[in-house]
C-alpha cells in the first residue's frame, strides 16, 4: 500500500473523532508540520514559537505550525483562563511569528476541551497529529510529522536538519538530540543535571548492551514521514509517556534514526502534569525527596547484554535451552523470562521465522523497549538497587572507554559529547 492510501485509510480508520478543528490559515499542500501541544503555557509558547520563527524563511513556507491550545474540564481556572489568552494572541497575531504559517486547535473553550478520562499531553498530540495529517502534500512526497513541546526552544538549524536527515535515509521515524536548559537557580540546575544525566547514563547502558532500543524518546524531540505514522496506528492517548511508546511502535515497524545538526532544548522548570518525566522529577529532587531520580547500576546492563548475546550467538536453540542458559547468566534474568513466558514465545518466533535474520527482528520487537526497561527494573528491585551516579557512572564510562570523572556536572558534560558529538560544542 502506498502511503497516501495507507493515510487515507488512517484518517478513515484511525484518526481521531471529536469536534476539534484547524484554525488560522486554511491552505493545505505542506511538506512537514511541526505540533505543539500547549497547556497554560504563557509566554513560553510564544518563545517556542519565536525560536522556530528563526528558521530557513524557504522552509518555513513549506512547513505548517500546528498549536494545540488544551485543557481537560477538569482544569484549575488558572490554566484555563492562560489558555484563554493563548487563544487570542494566536488568532491576534503577532509581528515577530509572522514568517511561520501558524494556525491552531482550540481544545479549551466549552465543548471542545479534553475529557477527565484518558484527557492528556498524548490525546493532544494525536489531535494536532492526525488534523496536521489533512494540510499536507501526499501526492509528491511523503511528507513530515514533528513533535515539539510549548516550552522547548529551537536552533535555527531544526527545520533544515529535520529535512535533510530524512533525504538520507529509509528510516521512518527520528529523534533529535536535546539539551535542557539551564535551570533558574542554583538547586534548579543540579536538579535538571542529575535528572538528564540519569537519561544519558540508561541510554549508554542500552548501548553498550547492543540494544536496539538504544535512543531517547522525549517528546519534543521526535518526528516521522506520514507514511510511517499511519502504519504504526498514529499517537496514543497516553496521558504520560506517549513518547515512550510511539518511538517503540515505530521502531517497530519502520525504524528510527538519529538526526544530526540542531539540538533542542526543553525546559528546566518543575511541574506536576503528569506521574512522571521531566517536570516531576525535578519537582521531586527540588522537595529533597529521598531517592527522587536513582540510577541503574552497570551490571544490570551487562547482565542484559549477556542476555542479547546469548539469543544472537543461539539461533538454532529452543526455549527451554535458552531459559535454562539464561538462568546461569543470572538467576533474576531466569524469574524474569518465565514471566514474560519466553519459552512459549521463543518456540512461536522459531516456528515462523526460519532464517536469523527475520527471527531476530521477531524477537526484538517481542523483546522491546518496554520489555527491557522492565527487566532493568526486575534487576533492580532485587540483585542490583539502583543507586546515586557517584556508584553507577564510574563503571559505565568505564565500560564505555571513557575516563570516569567526578561531579554532575563534569559527568553530564562528558555524556552530552559522547552522544551529541559535534552538535555539542559547549559540553
Amino acid at each position: 500500500m502506498g502511503g497516501d492510501d495507507c493515510v487515507r485509510k488512517y484518517l478513515n480508520s484511525r484518526a481521531i473523532k471529536g469536534p476539534w478543528q484547524i484554525s488560522g490559515p486554511a491552505e493545505g499542500g505542506f511538506a512537514g508540520a511541526v505540533v505543539i501541544p500547549a497547556l497554560a503555557e504563557g509566554d513560553n509558547l510564544f518563545a517556542t514559537l519565536c525560536s522556530l520563527a528563526r528558521n530557513p524563511a524557504d522552509l518555513l513556507t513549506r512547513f505548517l505550525v500546528l498549536v494545540v491550545v488544551n485543557h481537560r474540564t477538569d482544569a484549575p481556572p488558572e490554566d484555563k483562563a492562560d489558555n484563554y489568552g493563548a487563544l487570542t494572541r494566536l488568532a491576534t497575531g503577532e509581528p515577530a511569528l509572522r514568517p511561520l504559517k501558524l494556525a491552531w486547535v482550540d481544545a479549551a473553550s466549552q465543548d471542545l476541551e479534553l475529557p477527565v478520562k484518558g484527557g492528556g499531553v498524548g490525546m493532544a498530540r494525536k489531535i494536532g497529529l492526525d488534523l496536521a495529517l489533512t494540510r499536507l502534500d501526499h501526492e509528491n512526497a511523503d511528507p513530515l510529522l514533528i513533535s515539539l513541546d510549548a516550552d522547548t526552544l529551537v536552533e535555527p538549524s531544526y527545520l533544515p536538519a529535520i529535512s535533510n536527515h530524512f533525504h538520507s535515509t529509509t528510516a521512518g521515524g527520528a529523534v533529535l538530540h536535546f539539551r535542557h536548559q539551564e535551570g533558574c537557580s542554583g538547586r534548579q540546575q543540579q536538579a535538571i543535571e542529575r535528572y538528564e544525566l540519569f537519561l544519558r547514563s540508561y541510554v549508554l547502558g542500552l548501548e553498550l548492551a547492543g540494544s536496539p532500543y538504544a535512543f531517547h524518546t522525549v517528546g519534543s524531540a521526535m518526528g516521522c514521514r506520514a507514511s510511517a505514522y499511519a502504519r504504526m496506528g498514529g499517537m496514543n492517548g497516553r496521558t504520560a509517556g506517549e513518547d515512550f511508546y510511539f518511538l517503540q511502535q515505530l521502531h517497530r515497524t519502520t525504524g528510527v534514526k538519529q538526526v544530526g545538526g540542531t539540538v533542542v532544548h526543553p525546559s528546566a522548570r518543575a511541574s506536576h502534569r503528569v506521574p512522571f518525566g521531566t517536570g516531576r522529577s525535578v519537582s521531586r529532587l527540588l522537595a529533597l525527596e529521598e531517592g527522587a531520580v536513582l540510577f541503574y547500576r552497570p551490571e544490570c546492563f551487562r547482565l542484559l547484554k549477556e542476555w542479547l548475546d546469548l539469543v544472537r550467538s543461539h539461533p538454532a536453540g529452543n526455549g527451554e535451552e535458552l531459559r535454562a542458559k539464561a538462568a546461569c547468566i543470572s538467576s533474576h534474568l531466569g524469574t524474569y523470562l518465565d514471566n514474560v513466558r519466553f519459552e512459549a514465545v521463543w518456540e512461536k518466533l522459531r516456528k515462523n521465522h526460519r532464517d536469523w535474520a527475520s527471527l531476530s527482528i521477531a524477537f526484538h520487537c517481542w523483546f522491546d523497549g518496554l520489555k527491557t526497561m522492565k527487566l532493568i527494573h526486575h534487576l533492580s528491585a532485587a540483585p542490583l538497587p539502583r543507586c546515586g551516579p557517584e556508584e553507577a557512572l564510574p563503571g559505565l564510562l568505564e565500560w564505555a572507554g571513557a575516563k570516569p570523572v567526578n561531579g554532575l556536572d563534569r559527568q553530564l558534560a562528558l555524556l552530552r559529547e559522547m552522544q551529541l558529538g559535534k552538535d555539542c560544542p559547549k559540553c
